[in-house]
């Protein structure tokens, strides 16, 4: 019995305020069934918009470059200025 693994990209949501939720899987199964799934691990990291998608698998590049239009990236980037905390100098 020798243990495989295969990783993909299992889910992409796109969240009110433009930010893409990516969720990878990785399967462990034995090479002689590789229907048979002996373990999965999940991995989750989000993007903002206008964020750089460098090394992102191409499905996730195309949904945020769909997405993240000027108007959403203007609007993410409005609401991350007016929640941010002011900095006091003491």
């Amino acid at each position: 019995m020798a243990l495989q693994q295969t990783t993909v990209i299992d889910k992409i949501e796109i969240v009110e305020n433009g930010t893409l939720q990516v969720r990878q899987r990785t399967d462990i199964f034995d090479d002689a069934n590789p229907s048979a799934i002996l373990a999965s691990n999940y991995q989750r990291n989000s993007l903002a918009p206008a964020s750089d998608l460098a090394g992102q698998e191409p499905k996730v590049v195309a949904i945020a470059n769909a997405t993240w239009t000027p108007e959403v990236i203007a609007s993410y980037q409005a609401e991350q200025a007016k929640n941010a905390l002011p900095i006091s100098l003491v």
